[in-house]
């Protein structure tokens, strides 16, 4: 299960940062930073289930609350 999850969230990472054109490593970093990969280890069992973009897209939003800017 520990590595279904850890597959899952680099997969989302990659996905993220694709999205705004980051590499793995500046999208891995941006979302630790806002505590943005802590939420998805946390809530991982409802969230995978979701789509990468509906994903993306409220990892985005989380950030911002959090003071990110992207």
């Amino acid at each position: 299960m520990a590595s279904d999850k850890t597959q899952y969230i680099v997969a989302l990472i990659a996905e993220f940062a694709a999205h705004y054109g980051l590499t793995t490593v500046q999208a891995a970093q941006y979302l630790s930073s806002y505590k943005a990969l802590e939420l998805y280890d946390r809530q991982y069992e409802y969230l995978h289930t979701q789509s990468f973009a509906s994903n993306v897209r409220d990892l985005s939003a989380y950030c911002r609350r959090m003071g990110g800017t992207l």
